[in-house]
């Protein structure tokens, strides 16, 4: 079903399971799981962790098992439906048994920056400058929406109609405590940045979630951040096929040249 930062895999219906890169440990693993558990039992739409043990541990890989939103195929939820649910998730007070970890942007980039064997020696050497540049820019921040739960990854790709047509959050993984504003972001930045939605359609999240982070004096500032962990991201995955590669260096070169980010396709 999708080859990122986890592998996802559709099983006997309606059986789903997810199975992380090698070494990246149980521990978010079981937290997803643990924040789909709280949800259900909040009536939250996210999608069902199976009522098994798990994660269990293969050969260096965590699998985690879910049920399928749907068997008819990915059909992503409007640009509305995607503002309200993400409103309602940022009403919610996570339980303290959950231990949420506070939002920490930039965890893995230096990681994957200094172990890829991809780049180039310039190229490193300016994403490890750049980080360095963001890290602070980041700490100067002055968020004006009140912190609590997040997703982390809020954008139209992690929500799903179900077979009832109805919207379903998806992909667990970085649900912590930090500032709102990270969650809008995203569909701003595939507004103004990439062209990936309308200015209708901005306008509509905007107004249904009921604030509009372009208008943030801080935006500007979030959007380098963004653009810049979706490098990183990307980078990791340069030397799976030729493809991924031209859409990294593609990547490399807008944001160290400040050229148009239009041309850059989704992951």
């Amino acid at each position: 079903m999708r080859l990122g930062s986890n592998a996802v895999y559709h099983l006997a219906a309606p059986v789903v399971v997810r199975i992380s890169r090698h070494g990246v440990g149980a521990e978010t693993a079981r937290r997803s799981v643990a924040v789909a558990r709280w949800l259900a039992s909040a009536d939250y739409p996210a999608v069902r962790a199976l009522d098994v043990d798990q994660p269990i541990e293969v050969d260096g890989h965590a699998v985690t098992f879910w049920r399928s939103v749907s068997d008819d195929g990915d059909e992503y939820a409007t640009i509305a439906e995607v503002a309200d649910v993400l409103a309602r998730l940022h009403k919610l007070t996570a339980p303290s048994y959950l231990h949420l970890p506070m939002l920490a942007p930039f965890r893995n980039a230096a990681i994957r920056i200094t172990n890829n064997h991809w780049l180039s020696a310039g190229d490193r050497e300016f994403l490890t400058d750049r980080l360095d540049i963001l890290r602070e820019e980041y700490a100067s921040l002055e968020f004006v929406l009140p912190q609590g739960v997040i997703h982390g990854d809020a954008n139209i790709g992690n929500v799903l109609h179900d077979t009832d047509g109805k919207p379903v959050v998806i992909d667990l993984d970085g649900f912590a405590i930090g500032p709102r504003e990270w969650d809008l972001a995203l569909t701003a930045i595939y507004y103004d940045s990439f062209g990936w939605h309308t200015r209708e359609e901005y306008e509509t999240f905007a107004r249904v979630y009921g604030f509009d982070i372009m208008r943030w004096a801080g935006y500007p500032i979030m959007r380098e951040i963004r653009e810049f962990l979706m490098v990183t991201w990307v980078i990791q995955k340069a030397g799976e096929s030729e493809r991924i590669a031209a859409e990294a260096s593609k990547r490399l070169v807008a944001l160290r040249a400040g050229t148009s980010r239009k041309d850059w396709q989704p992951y």
